[in-house]
């Protein structure tokens, strides 16, 4: 009998169980959105990472993520393939340049993959398949899931059409497709080759490097290899798995920019603003019915059997207020998935996350409200 009684005392006052139910679902959209773009955030700068064909990689010490990339010498990367166990070894350029809409001529900001295409270095849709384009004079292979603003171009590829632009004023000319998608630090990509690269960026060294992949056997410990490698190569370089490589650039963001604490702190925000509606809707709800509690007192009923009543409320709230907060949030993830192009999606760790987040937070609030719960005393009341 104590779970109507509680649900019946929220549903009697219908439009304040509405408001409620209004408040607690804001306080979840806020905080689903919140923990959405910071995972999107990871997420999509990450993705490059995690398409790169190789077990261990090479960078400069000085170099902090991939927008603030320093170079190396390759040879280092050469000096690996004295190791045992190491199989191949693969070389990266990347740097950011200016492309021109083929139909508007706006520029925008694109980030440059250059690499051997000899070697296997990407692991993304559309690379392999493409990959002897690039072997021609400024060719490049397009990102389609970049941002429209650098034009639908793959919407003209698709349909025959011969799509011609410039990056960094320099003529070049698509020549197939891949996919890797927008992240906070690029909205867009192409890939070409080593040597069409150098084009581009003519103050390059060819000696000197972004990232050096190392691919190692199958059978063989790479946390060794890595040992081995740190041991023979000089300090001017790091060495990292690709766990290690992955995270090295999680931190970054998390970190050294201000990205990560504001949706962190937003998601806390959300909380809050929660825990106060909730606060207000029981606190009104016990005073309103301070009377009755008084009532049941008298009949003999003890504290605690009133205060499971509060937290059976609590949780009601909890429950049904997060359905329409969880249904929402979908929708908004849509929403910013095709007006962003990030990788923004509900996650079952993260669906959970938030309802545990939310039962605590009307639990919390129930427990604030039962102070009034305890001025409930039968002599006063009569």
């Amino acid at each position: 009998m104590k779970i109507p009684l509680a649900w019946l005392q929220l549903s009697h006052e219908k439009m304040r169980l509405l408001v409620a139910l209004a408040g607690i679902g804001f306080a979840d959209i806020l905080m689903f959105m919140q923990l959405g773009f910071r995972d999107a955030l990871f997420e999509s700068n990450v993705t490059l990472h995690k398409s790169f064909q190789g077990d261990i990689f090479l960078i400069n010490p000085q170099s902090s993520s991939v927008i603030a990339m320093e170079s190396f010498s390759s040879r280092r990367l050469y000096q690996s393939l004295g190791v045992e166990g190491v199989t191949s070894i693969s070389q990266v350029y990347l740097d950011f340049a200016l492309w021109k809409n083929p139909q508007t001529s706006d520029t925008r900001i694109v980030r440059v993959m250059g690499f051997n295409p000899a070697d296997k270095v990407f692991n993304l849709p559309g690379v392999e398949s493409n990959v002897d384009k690039i072997k021609l004079s400024d060719v490049v292979l397009f990102d389609q899931a970049s941002r429209e603003e650098f034009g639908a171009v793959a919407k003209w590829f698709n349909q025959g059409q011969d799509v011609i632009t410039e990056v960094k004023r320099r003529r070049i000319r698509v020549g197939g497709l891949f996919s890797l998608g927008a992240s906070f630090s690029a909205d867009g990509n192409i890939i070409t080759s080593d040597i069409n690269f150098l084009r581009l960026f003519e103050n390059r060294d060819k000696g000197l490097i972004d990232i050096g992949l190392i691919t190692v056997e199958s059978s063989t410990d790479i946390d060794k290899i890595v040992a081995k490698l740190r041991e023979k190569l000089p300090k001017d370089v790091n060495i990292l798995s690709k766990e290690e490589f992955i995270n090295w650039e999680k931190k970054y963001w998390q970190t050294t920019t201000a990205i990560g604490f504001v949706f962190t702190l937003g998601t806390i925000m959300g909380f809050i603003v929660g825990t106060v509606i909730v606060y207000q809707i029981l606190y009104t709800d016990v005073a309103d019915h301070l009377p009755e509690y008084a009532t049941l007192k008298a009949m003999g009923y003890k504290n605690s059997y009133l205060l499971t009543v509060v937290f059976q409320e609590a949780i009601i709230l909890a429950l049904v207020g997060y359905l329409p907060g969880f249904t929402m949030a979908l929708g908004m993830y849509k929403l910013t998935r095709g007006a962003t192009a990030l990788p923004i999606a509900m996650t079952l760790a993260r669906a959970i996350t938030v309802l545990i987040i939310t039962i605590v937070m009307c639990c919390l609030s129930g427990a604030i409200a039962m102070r009034k719960l305890e001025a409930a005393d039968p002599a006063d009341i009569f």
